[in-house]
């Protein structure tokens, strides 16, 4: 793909604000054709540079209970428990990482009940997890698909 360029970029902020503005609406804040917003939206679409997905609010669902949670996996084990931790419903987000936690996982939860069965329980089974720490949300002030700020409390696991 050719480098993006200044109304790509304008194209994708105005996505993100409102994922279904119509190509004429998006037309008329840029100041550009539908024609040319259609075209660009497309390329954008198979390059690969956005995707075009459903964001649920999870408290909308009976999640009202989010949590970002750091792990700290054996080396060895950091990829495969990445994937399991992927394979579980609750888990919106996975990211393996640098730093003092191997993976960050976001989840979603009816209740602070259910979150920490789930610490244990699931999180607990998976081989190489060594030890969890977990931030529960407090309050998103901003989700394009992944977590926002949090408090932190500790879990071990191993």
């Amino acid at each position: 793909m050719e480098e993006l360029d200044t109304l790509d970029y304008q194209l994708i902020n105005l996505l993100q604000e409102n994922g279904r503005a119509t190509n004429t609406e998006i037309a008329n804040e840029i100041g550009v054709s539908e024609g040319t917003v259609r075209r660009r939206y497309r390329n954008l679409i198979e390059e690969g540079v956005i995707k075009v997905v459903a964001i649920p609010d999870p408290s909308k669902l009976g999640r009202g209970t989010t949590a970002v949670v750091g792990l700290q996996v054996d080396p060895a084990e950091v990829e495969p428990a990445a994937n399991s931790m992927a394979k579980f419903p609750e888990v919106q987000y996975v990211s393996i990482t640098t730093g003092a936690y191997d993976i960050f996982i976001w989840v979603a939860l009816p209740s602070p009940e259910q979150l920490s069965t789930f610490l244990r329980s699931e999180i607990g089974s998976i081989s190489g997890v060594k030890r969890t720490e977990t931030f529960v949300n407090l309050a998103i002030k901003k989700n394009p698909g992944g977590p926002s700020s949090s408090i932190s409390a500790s879990e071990d696991v191993a």
